[in-house]
């Protein structure tokens, strides 16, 4: 997170807390996507660079999630 652009590590803890508050399911994300039966992702900011969050959901009672990355689309684990 330290070598992110302020703004992208802004719009990440917004992100967070649209999921604590509302869910995993963020289809009011831009490019939001479902990667599997547990994971997402969606888009923090486009252009170039484009920077993306993936995140995983641990319990879904306490919609308890783990955003594993956090970065440029070239480099996304997906």
């Amino acid at each position: 997170m330290k070598k992110l652009p302020s703004a992208i590590v802004d719009t990440v803890f917004a992100l967070v807390m649209d999921i604590e508050e509302e869910g995993p399911i963020r289809g009011d994300w831009p490019n939001f996507s479902k990667l599997s039966k547990t994971t997402y992702h969606c888009h923090l900011k486009k252009g170039r660079p484009t920077y993306v969050a993936c995140w995983r959901l641990l319990d879904k009672k306490q919609r308890k999630i783990e955003v594993y990355y956090v970065g440029t689309h070239e480099k996304a684990p997906y």
